[in-house]
């Protein structure tokens, strides 16, 4: 078992910038404009996360970390050279040195730049927040992270997770919706959850996810703090953020931690991919005019996927280009 490390997360406000010759938030503002960098081209060249960078900029995080202060200024610091030097020799506020260094970008970018669609999309980032490294995250790292920002962890690497989108949240609550109306009419022991809600997938220390929408049917698995175990059944809503995440490494946690259903919807293609992880080695796409039947209910429970869009229509509607003709 990989020991813990605890997280030795520092936050920094004006004073703190000053003393540690950082800049502070409105500098970088003005430096970023006077670049004329966008949000996305610092997130790609500070290795921080895009959700990130938008919070800190709008004023939404009031006290970012210290350590993603001096990624920011890596990149915004008028002496570029002195900020990397410096920036690879932080300190942690409990005098044990910063993992952070070239590797940092490296790691992000791993799961930060996408290609999907041929659309250059940022996915959630696997970024080390404090002085451990990536891989070697344990539970107490976990919970040692603030509470207003949402992160997972798998196999001890530590994932930030952006905020989801309406689309996202409108399919996730449907879901929920039908898996418990079905359950209450038939009077079964299963539970539909829905997300932020903590998961030990592996009953270890190294991992611990959020899923969108579960069915759970053993309650002893369900405990004050989270659910033990692996549900029976899970649905990740996909987005550009999230789909390598969800179709290549929480899909094969999922597989090997033995739940056995998982529907990854894909609002954007309008399919939903399934995996019945029981009865079949190959997943099966329904697209949003089907009828699409719960394998772990015997297929008692079918979801309406061509009304499950009509939830979500009008703002797809409202993205499509109006079409004017030439005068």
């Amino acid at each position: 078992m990989i020991p813990s490390k605890a997280v030795s997360t520092r936050y920094i406000n004006r004073n703190e910038a000053q003393e540690a010759e950082t800049m502070t938030i409105q500098e970088m503002k003005a430096r970023k404009k006077e670049l004329g960098y966008s949000n996305a081209k610092v997130a790609e060249l500070s290795g921080v996360p895009l959700g990130t960078v938008q919070k800190i900029f709008s004023g939404a995080t009031a006290s970012p970390r210290y350590e993603t202060i001096r990624a920011l200024e890596k990149v915004l610091a008028e002496d570029i050279e002195a900020a990397v030097h410096s920036f690879g020799g932080s300190v942690f506020a409990d005098g044990s040195e910063s993992s952070f260094g070239s590797d940092f970008t490296e790691r992000s970018q791993a799961f930060s730049a996408g290609e999907a669609d041929g659309a250059s999309q940022l996915r959630e980032s696997a970024v080390p927040y404090s002085a451990g490294s990536q891989g070697a995250y344990t539970l107490k790292d976990y919970y040692g992270l603030p509470e207003d920002q949402r992160f997972e962890l798998i196999d001890g690497v530590i994932y930030d997770m952006t905020a989801p989108t309406t689309i996202h949240q409108i399919i996730s609550a449907y879901l929920q919706y039908q898996f418990q109306k079905f359950i209450n009419s038939k009077g079964r022991s299963c539970l539909a959850m829905i997300s932020p809600l903590d998961v030990q997938l592996d009953c270890d220390e190294r991992t611990m996810v959020q899923p969108d929408v579960i069915i759970v049917c053993d309650r002893s698995k369900i405990t004050r703090r989270c659910v033990y175990g692996a549900p029976d059944f899970i649905a990740e809503v996909l987005s550009p953020s999230t789909r390598r995440t969800d179709m290549v490494i929480k899909l094969n946690k999922y597989l090997h931690a033995g739940v056995r259903e998982y529907w990854a919807v894909d609002p954007d293609r309008k399919t939903v991919w399934v995996y019945d992880f029981e009865h079949e080695d190959f997943p099966h796409a329904a697209d949003f005019g089907e009828q699409l039947p719960v394998r772990i209910f015997g297929g008692e429970c079918v979801i309406d996927l061509s009304d499950m869009y009509e939830q979500v229509r009008f703002i797809y509607e409202k993205e499509e280009p109006v079409q004017t003709e030439n005068m």
